[in-house]
């Protein structure tokens, strides 16, 4: 196939390896607070002073130094606590590593393609698979201002990764920023204090397999009465024996609240972490701990009983219901959310829309649903798609990365596998193939309810393009088994139908032939012009 990529296959996508909880503290006593600020204080200035010392020896890291920054803050606070914030340490570093090593490459991506639009003609046009030239001389020079922009970034950013340097804000980098715009993010300077002050504490602790109740730190028992083990400097508040804190009030895990119980009736580590919602002014625990990593059916049982195919958008869901051969059932139908306003409305309305699709997932009887295995890391970059901000920005406003994950972890607890798909060529071909045969007075097809079909199809492992019907039972091959998806080995298999958006109307379609001669004119006016008259010779009668 001229100009069309290999296709990847479908595969299933593995189940969640870990779960987290969450229930509110309510009802803390002033002195309870008290306790949890002067922990989080504490504790998150070790963390922050570990970090520094992490980011400091760069590339020269070892277990020598890893062991060293471990007994510093022994000293200072508990064994447990600084394994958790050495740990803590190191998976901020490695994500720090990972963003540094992204952001090269969008650099490289963007200086590419910037190189390429400059060697070409002002004006020279592009094609299909690559930008032309820039339009006027004055384009081009600022392009050319930028691409030295660009590289003078690169060449940075490459420097910092060579020796071991990353750039790590504890609160987060956006939040800093705040403190420069409190008149836009509308807070004071109190607010945006407490805010920054509470996003640096640090109240966890990891969880100890053998243990009490799975975690020795912060200790939470089956009635729920919740329990930290106190720092060195902070000892002299403890309310309870061996240095330990007992706070007021209790929790109660209603989500999953089985499974933590059983968890920590065997024993088994279960992590913490205590925080604060400085919007609401509300305190919360989270429980969070690993599950066996759970073996993915195979794929031909996921295809068994039918699939639904989803195609992501900026404001919906346009899902599908096929059946095992890949036959359209039903109409379409489309979950829509809203990804405006704050992370939090965009997070519950992701979550709204999913929930309502795995229903009628359930419902319709399938045992997966079929996406596409969308990444849109090179595709943000304004080199590549110009002046098209608004196209930018609907890119940027899908949550792939958050989607999927949510999506795999919601289907896990509905006993539905999630298949993911190469998202090459989806819309165009639904649209060109599917779109047209199945609107009907009563229906409404949209091009992503035929992208829904094409990608449930190539989930099941059929083609995108519809096969022609079988033959009447009154042909000769009445005795044979001929079906509208018959493998590519089956003997009498239907060939593929061109597509009525191949041609124009009238005009002869690809494969050369018309499907039946024209029909001769009744007069001679209209006659065509080539035939030419010959008179017979003249009868000899004798």
């Amino acid at each position: 196939m001229g100009g069309v990529r290999e296709l990847a296959a479908p595969f299933v996508v593995p189940g969640p390896c870990g779960v987290a909880v969450r229930d509110r503290l309510k009802h803390l006593t002033p002195q309870d607070e008290k306790v949890l600020r002067a922990v989080g204080e504490h504790q998150g200035a070790l963390a922050s002073r570990d970090l520094r010392a992490r980011c400091a020896d760069g590339l020269e890291h070892s277990k020598e130094t890893w062991a060293s920054r471990k007994r510093d803050l022994t000293a200072q606070s508990s064994s447990r606590i600084a394994g958790a914030i050495t740990k803590a340490t190191h998976d901020q570093w490695a994500l720090a590593r990972r963003c540094q090593a992204a952001h090269i490459r969008s650099l490289e991506a963007g200086i590419g393609t910037l190189r390429h639009r400059l060697s070409l003609p002002v004006g020279a046009r592009g094609t299909k698979r690559a930008a032309g030239g820039y339009r006027s001389k004055g384009e081009w020079f600022h392009k050319s201002r930028r691409l030295a922009a660009l590289e003078a970034r690169h060449a940075a950013a490459v420097r910092d990764r060579q020796a071991g340097r990353v750039r790590v804000v504890r609160g987060g980098r956006r939040l800093l920023n705040t403190r420069h715009h409190l008149t836009q993010a509308r807070l004071t300077e109190e607010q945006w204090r407490e805010r920054w002050e509470a996003e640096r504490w640090f109240i966890a602790a990891d969880g100890e397999s053998g243990k009490r109740f799975g975690n020795e730190t912060i200790r939470v028992t089956p009635d729920g009465e919740v329990s930290i083990k106190l720092p060195a400097p902070l000892a002299h508040l403890a309310n309870a024996p061996h240095g330990r804190y007992t706070l007021t009030p209790t929790v109660a895990f209603t989500h999953r609240g089985t499974e933590w119980a059983d968890r920590i009736a065997a024993n088994r580590a279960v992590a913490y972490r205590i925080h604060l919602d400085t919007d609401r002014g509300r305190w919360y625990l989270t429980a969070s701990w690993q599950r066996p990593v759970v073996q993915t059916i195979p794929l031909a049982t996921a295809r068994a009983r039918g699939v639904i195919g989803v195609d992501t958008n900026a404001d919906h869901f346009a899902a599908y219901h096929l059946d095992q051969h890949g036959n359209p059932i039903g109409d379409p139908h489309r979950f829509p959310y809203d990804l405006s306003g704050t992370t939090a409305h965009r997070d519950a309305q992701i979550r709204h829309a999913l929930t309502r699709l795995l229903h009628w997932a359930k419902q319709a009887g399938v045992t997966a649903i079929a996406i596409e295995d969308l990444d849109f890391t090179t595709e943000k970059t304004r080199e590549k798609h110009g002046r098209r901000k608004r196209f930018r920005q609907l890119i940027s406003g899908i949550p792939t990365g958050k989607l999927k994950a949510r999506l795999v972890s919601m289907a896990a607890e509905h006993g539905l596998s999630i298949v993911a798909v190469d998202p090459a060529y989806t819309s165009m071909w639904g649209a060109q193939h599917w779109q047209k045969p199945l609107v009907t007075p009563k229906r409404k097809m949209s091009r992503h309810d035929a992208a829904g079909i094409a990608i449930g199809r190539r989930a099941l492992g059929h083609p995108v393009r519809r096969r022609t019907a079988p033959p009447p039972h009154d042909r000769r091959d009445r005795a044979g088994h001929r079906t509208a998806q018959a493998g590519p080995g089956a003997r009498g298999r239907d060939g593929t139908r061109p597509p009525a958006t191949d041609h124009a109307p009238g005009d002869v379609p690809p494969n050369g032939t018309r499907k039946r001669g024209p029909s001769a004119s009744n007069t001679v006016r209209d006659a065509p012009s080539t035939h030419q008259w010959v008179q017979d010779s003249l009868m000899h009668t004798g």
